[in-house]
């Protein structure tokens, strides 16, 4: 599990997305009831930024801003830093680390196959690791 594509192999590649134009208190509500911690940006089809709760709490909430009346357009991220399928885990965790950022829009051509969280490298990474340790036991006991 080396690569991206290997993670939303297993995660699935749904891709939770707003318009420019919609109010940031109705994507609020949509991570709330999705479940995560941020929304893809497009227009039609194309990806223009990427909205995350982060970008609520710095650039509405502690500006005083109105939720209803703040387009996501306003906060969002743009232009999101995005990665291929065979990108390495390390190194999107690298760029998440680097950037300061904790999801990674999934692109291959034009199309937005998915995305990937700090939380998806970190649970992969794990994994990994847990398996090396398995089978390096094994070895050591046999």
């Amino acid at each position: 599990m080396n690569q991206v594509k290997h993670l939303l192999e297993i995660k699935g590649n749904t891709v939770h997305a707003v318009a420019p134009d919609t109010a940031v208190l109705e994507a609020i509500r949509l991570m709330a009831e999705r479940r995560i911690g941020a929304l893809l940006v497009m227009r039609g089809e194309q990806l223009v930024g990427i909205v995350s709760e982060r970008d609520y709490a710095r650039k509405v909430i502690l500006q005083g801003r109105s939720s209803g009346g703040t387009p996501v357009s306003e906060i969002m991220s743009a232009p999101p830093v995005t990665v291929g399928p065979d990108t390495e885990v390390l190194e999107c965790m690298r760029l998440c680390t680097h950037s300061r950022i904790r999801h990674l829009p999934v692109v291959e051509g034009n199309a937005v196959v998915g995305v990937i969280s700090i939380g998806d490298l970190v649970k992969a990474v794990i994994d990994e690791q847990a398996e090396q340790i398995e089978q390096l036991q094994r070895y050591i006991t046999s």
